[in-house]
């Protein structure tokens, strides 16, 4: 098996039962052997009129996942959309949920409040966890930064110049696993603002760390958090800070579900592809004329 993060350009297949290409920008148009693609959200695909002068790969990388032998997402709403829009056999999707890595845990308040004193974050603060590199459309994080609250708010995520920008944040940069579970551990909530969050993966880091979750309304988290969220209309932002400043501790079980469940989730996915090893796996030519054309 071969799994990698590399731009399918580079990657050497030579060999390989099974390729798995764990983003949708991986996936090979050719590949000489059973091809497995992560699909972990397409909101890029619903919002196509953003692109005014698409990239030939970002024309091509539908059809590169149409050819795959499999592909796993995230969540059953992710799922149907991928089907709808990447135009998907749906005996070919699986859903395999993310989990809280093991790093992930409560952390005793001594850690937290080290971590807390070496950023310069205050005592008590409402989290914001996800990348910070651009700002996206059905992420209104800037909004989310300019609403009235009592507690500070920190955000956690890798950034760019824009995030700078935002008011009356405070950034902390992207931290590795064990500085974010203590972040997660010293929050009194979890806000999550996105409704294009395909897999919840924040909310259930922080669950597993023992800190309440506040989320806008979205098919995806829904599914994921159920009961152990509370959950706002999507887009309302006052609403959101309110639920999160009134959340109260302690919070909810953490998810059952670990990242070794989903491996052994994903190792059937890959019986299951090599199974198929001798079906060709070209889209129809009708679907290829209309995903090169549909811009």
């Amino acid at each position: 098996m071969l799994v990698t993060n590399r731009p399918s350009a580079t990657v050497r297949t030579q060999g390989t039962d099974v390729f798995h290409s764990p983003w949708m920008d991986g996936a090979m148009l050719h590949s000489p052997c059973p091809m497995v693609v992560t699909v972990h959200d397409v909101a890029e695909l619903k919002r196509r009129s953003e692109h005014l002068h698409p990239t030939l790969r970002l024309r091509l990388r539908p059809l590169a996942v149409q050819r795959a032998a499999a592909v796993i997402v995230p969540t059953a709403a992710v799922a149907e959309d991928a089907i709808a829009l990447l135009r998907l056999d749906r005996d070919r999707v699986t859903v395999i949920p993310e989990a809280a890595d093991s790093s992930m845990y409560p952390r005793p308040a001594a850690e937290a409040d080290a971590l807390r004193s070496r950023l310069g974050l205050p005592e008590r603060y409402l989290l914001s966890v996800g990348g910070l590199e651009h700002p996206e459309p059905g992420n209104p994080i800037g909004r989310l930064a300019a609403s009235a609250r009592q507690m500070p708010l920190v955000m956690a995520g890798p950034t760019r110049r824009w995030a700078h920008e935002l008011p009356g944040v405070v950034l902390t940069g992207e931290l590795p696993d064990e500085q974010l579970a203590a972040l997660y551990s010293g929050a009194h909530a979890l806000l999550i603002c996105s409704e294009r969050d395909g897999s919840a993966r924040a909310g259930v880091e922080a669950l597993a760390c023992g800190t309440p979750v506040v989320a806008c309304e979205s098919p995806s988290l829904r599914e994921v958090l159920a009961s152990r969220a509370s959950f706002v209309a999507a887009g309302d932002m006052q609403a959101l800070v309110a639920g999160a400043e009134g959340a109260a501790r302690p919070a909810p079980e953490p998810l059952p579900w670990r990242w070794e469940d989903a491996a052994r989730a994903t190792w059937s996915v890959y019986a299951g592809a090599l199974a198929r090893r001798d079906q060709p796996r070209l889209a129809p030519p009708r679907l290829r004329r209309r995903t090169l054309g549909a811009q």
